[in-house]
């Protein structure tokens, strides 16, 4: 059966989204460690929230639940960073609870092969 071009932008698609997810998660991660120093942390808040707004489109449709954890928590981090810079344990809460969110988002809204 020949790949038809509506078939191969849906696999792309479906491809481009499971890499954002993925760097979306280890850059959370990266956020997590927080044993990089403070350039490799705002580094990854701003791939984090280039990933939210990037993936926003694919979250149209049904099963989108996934973007609203990818997006609060992209926001609790980089509130929880910024909050952190006046009160260190609450904006480190804020941030961890932010990070996890991504991470569970990026484990949630990864599409397998199979869906179309």
């Amino acid at each position: 059966m020949a790949a038809t071009p509506e078939t191969t932008s849906v696999a792309t698609s479906t491809r481009a989204l499971q890499i954002l997810l993925v760097v979306a998660a280890i850059a959370a991660l990266l956020v997590l460690v927080g044993i990089f120093g403070t350039a490799v942390s705002v580094a990854a808040l701003v791939v984090m929230v280039v990933v939210a707004v990037v993936t926003a489109p694919a979250a149209r449709g049904r099963g989108g639940g996934w973007w609203l954890l990818l997006a609060g928590g992209t926001a609790l981090s980089v509130g929880g960073a910024l909050l952190a810079q006046v009160a260190n344990t609450l904006g480190g809460l804020l941030a961890v609870i932010g990070g996890m969110l991504v991470v569970i988002a990026a484990a949630v809204g990864f599409p397998t092969g199979e869906e179309q």
